[in-house]
């Protein structure tokens, strides 16, 4: 076993050390440059202070020189600092932004599987009934609904039509500070109710897809026909059998979640106007702010790749074959 993850996270190392050359090195191809922003536009821009920005964010130097700068401050947390006005450190500019993005998307992870799971299982018990077809053309419509067009439609029903709730921000802007604790709460739930929607409508509908076929296959295993053979109730042979080994597929499911999370963030926090990770990655590429994509895109790998990784180990710990043919 311990061999075994450490050959996963020495290739997870290695993974993540080519995407970071691939993204440096595509970052600086794109036509234009990081500082175009700032001085093409400003017409009291001189070229002498523009040589004078250049040098003094290292952009003079070759680009494996770049490179191998940026890599020594990765090591030490050190992302450098924004090309921005502020010219604040990134890793600040992450750190009060991860927050907010962490736990809309923590909330949306339980929410997905709170009500993935009983819609899998009851489309899965109901197979080629009315009921699987409607959730089946549930499933397909969440599939097909394109986030930001969803976000769009809640903002003009809900905040514009019907104006019950608001459709920018995490507070209210005005008096806010004037409310009690529990104002206060429920000004938040109000305002995260529609970015929350977006963020489970997309996941509800691939989670229940996937289990409730996974299921399927399962419950026509012979084990299950079985269990059934015995006279055990239908409630044991689903819950206790049936769907223990239907949710171990579910691991990868959930590890590859991780990072589309994150990324689908970018969407609903652009439109709704949350401060978070998403907000920060779109302002970040709109200005051609190297240091803080590349801070986003290895954030957004290390999770993509931290997920597979403990997909892996939860296979390992769920199936004694992988281990076995690692020892071999």
């Amino acid at each position: 076993m311990l061999v075994y993850l450490i050959r996963r996270l020495f290739i997870l190392l290695i993974t993540l050390w080519g995407i970071t050359v691939i993204s440096f090195g595509m970052l600086h191809l794109a036509p234009g440059g990081p500082l175009s922003p700032l001085t093409e536009f400003n017409p009291k821009m001189t070229p002498e202070f523009r040589e004078k920005l250049v040098k003094m964010y290292g952009l003079d130097k070759p680009i494996h020189i770049q490179y191998w700068n940026w890599l020594k401050g990765i090591v030490k947390l050190d992302f450098g600092r924004s090309f921005s006005l502020d010219q604040r450190p990134v890793w600040d500019k992450i750190k009060e932004r991860l927050p907010i993005t962490l736990l809309i998307n923590t909330l949306a992870l339980i929410l997905i599987l709170l009500i993935s799971i009983p819609l899998g299982v009851l489309s899965a018990i109901k197979a080629g009934t009315k009921t699987d077809q409607v959730l089946t053309f549930f499933t397909f419509f969440g599939y097909a609904m394109p986030s930001f067009w969803l976000a769009l439609l809640l903002m003009m029903v809900f905040g514009v039509k019907l104006q019950i709730l608001p459709i920018s921000g995490l507070h209210s802007v005005v008096g806010y500070e004037q409310m009690s604790g529990w104002e206060k709460f429920i000004d938040w739930v109000k305002h995260l109710l529609c970015p929350l929607f977006v963020a489970t409508f997309g996941g509800i509908a691939g989670f229940s897809r996937y289990l409730r076929n996974s299921l399927v296959e399962v419950l026509h295993a012979d084990y299950i026909v079985y269990a059934r053979a015995k006279g055990l109730p239908e409630r044991v042979v689903i819950f206790k059998h049936a769907l223990r080994n239907a949710l171990l597929p579910m691991i990868t499911l959930l590890g590859l979640s991780l990072p589309g999370l994150i990324g689908g963030s970018v969407i609903f926090e652009t439109i709704f106007g949350i401060p978070g990770l998403g907000q920060l990655m779109w302002q970040a590429v709109m200005s051609r702010d190297y240091p803080v994509i590349m801070a986003n895109l290895i954030l957004v790998s290390f999770l993509t790749l931290l997920g597979n990784f403990l997909a892996d180990l939860g296979y390992a710990l769920a199936d004694p074959r992988i281990r076995l043919g690692e020892k071999k």
